[in-house]
C-alpha cells in the first residue's frame, strides 16, 4: 500500500503536458485529435500516460506526431462542436474520454478512426456492434463501471456503519447513466439499502440536487460521468457540508476531496489507448481491433476527508487500498 501526502492536482495541470496546442505547425504530420469531456486537471495524470506510451510507441508530438488537446469541460453541447472541429481539420484518428465524447465523435464522422480511451458500456450504448468485432470506425476501452457498481456500494457499507440510504447523482444526458443506475439498483436491493436517485443535466444542477436530498440518505454515489469529473471539486465541498461521505470510479475525484474510489486504473487505460492509436497510424482498421477490458481495479481512500467526516476506516479495509492518502 502507497501511502503520500494529500495534494489536488489543480492548479497545477499545466505542468503535466509535455506538449502545447500548436495547430499545424508540424506540417503533414499525423494528427490526433483528443476530445476531452471534463477539464485539463481532471484529465492530466491520463493524457501523461498517454503521451509518454505515444513516445515509447516512437510519436512524439512535434517531431513524428501533432497533437491538438480539446476539453468540453463537463459542457455537453460542446462535444459536438469539437467532434465537428476535429473533422474540418482532418485528424488521422480521434481519442476520446467517457461515453459522451464517444458518441459525439461517432455521430460526427464514420471515417475517422476513434478510440475511446474509457467507456461505461461500449455495446450496450452502441458504440460498437460487438466487443470481438467492433466493425465501424469505432473501437477501444471498457471500463466495466456498471459491473463495478456493486462492489462500490459494498466498500461504502463497510466504511458508514448502519448504512441504509445511499443517493446517486449522475448525468442524465449520458446515455450510461441508465444501465449504471440499474446496476446500482439491483446491488442495492441485494444489500438491503434503499436509492435516492438525483439527476442532474449541467454544472448548475448540483448545489440543488444535493440541497434537496435535505439529509435523505448516509452517503453519496457519483456515476461515472465526464460533468461530473468536471465539478468534482465543488461536489466534495457541498457533500463536505451536508456530512455525506462520497465514492466514486475515478482516484482523481479521491485526490480532490472525495472520501474513497474504487475502479480501473485509468492511466493504465490510457497507455492501452496509446497502442490503438498506434496500430491505427500504422495501418491498422479499428473493425479489426477488439475492444479491451480493464486488467488493473484500485482502491483509493481519503484519510484526510474521513477524518473530517468523523468515520473510523476499519483497519482491514486499509489494508487492502491501493493508496492512502493522508
Amino acid at each position: 500500500m502507497k501511502r503520500r501526502y494529500f495534494i489536488t492536482l489543480l492548479g497545477g495541470a499545466a505542468a503535466a503536458w509535455p506538449l502545447a496546442a500548436r495547430g499545424q505547425q508540424a506540417g503533414k504530420l499525423p494528427t490526433i485529435g483528443y476530445l476531452g469531456g471534463a477539464t485539463p486537471a481532471a484529465d492530466s495524470q491520463r493524457v501523461a500516460a498517454f503521451v509518454q506510451r505515444l513516445r515509447e510507441l516512437g510519436w512524439i508530438e512535434g517531431r513524428t506526431v501533432a497533437i491538438q488537446l480539446r476539453w468540453a469541460e463537463g459542457r455537453s453541447e460542446q462535444l459536438a462542436e469539437i467532434a465537428a472541429e476535429f473533422v474540418r481539420l482532418k485528424v488521422e484518428v480521434i481519442v476520446t474520454t467517457g461515453t459522451p465524447p464517444a458518441l459525439a465523435a461517432k455521430q460526427a464522422t464514420s471515417v475517422i478512426p476513434i478510440v475511446f480511451a474509457a467507456a461505461g458500456d461500449p455495446l450496450g450504448v452502441n458504440l460498437v456492434a460487438s466487443l470481438a468485432r467492433p466493425a465501424g470506425n469505432v473501437t477501444g476501452l471498457s471500463m466495466q463501471q456498471a459491473d463495478s457498481a456493486s462492489k462500490r456500494l459494498e466498500l461504502l457499507r463497510e466504511i458508514v456503519r448502519g448504512l441504509g440510504r445511499v443517493a446517486i447523482m449522475g448525468n442524465v444526458g449520458n446515455p450510461f447513466w441508465v444501465l449504471e443506475l440499474s446496476e446500482v439498483q439491483a446491488a442495492a436491493r441485494t444489500l438491503g439499502l434503499e436509492v435516492v436517485t438525483l439527476e442532474i443535466r449541467r454544472a448548475q444542477d448540483i448545489a440543488p440536487a444535493l440541497q434537496a436530498l435535505k439529509g435523505g440518505a448516509e452517503a453519496l454515489y457519483l456515476a461515472g460521468d465526464t460533468l461530473i469529473n468536471a465539478n468534482r471539486v465543488r461536489i466534495n465541498i457541498l457533500a463536505a457540508g451536508a456530512r455525506l461521505p462520497t465514492i466514486y470510479a475515478q482516484r482523481e475525484n479521491v485526490e480532490a476531496g472525495g472520501l474513497i474510489s474504487y475502479g480501473p486504473n485509468f492511466p493504465d487505460l490510457y497507455r492501452r489507448a496509446a497502442d490503438y492509436v498506434d496500430k491505427i497510424l500504422r495501418g491498422a482498421k479499428p473493425a479489426d481491433l477488439p475492444v479491451e477490458q480493464p486488467t488493473k481495479f484500485e482502491l483509493v481512500i481519503n484519510l484526510i476527508t474521513a477524518k473530517a467526516l468523523g468515520l473510523d476506516v476499519p483497519p482491514t479495509l486499509l489494508a487492502r487500498a491501493d493508496e492512502v492518502i493522508e
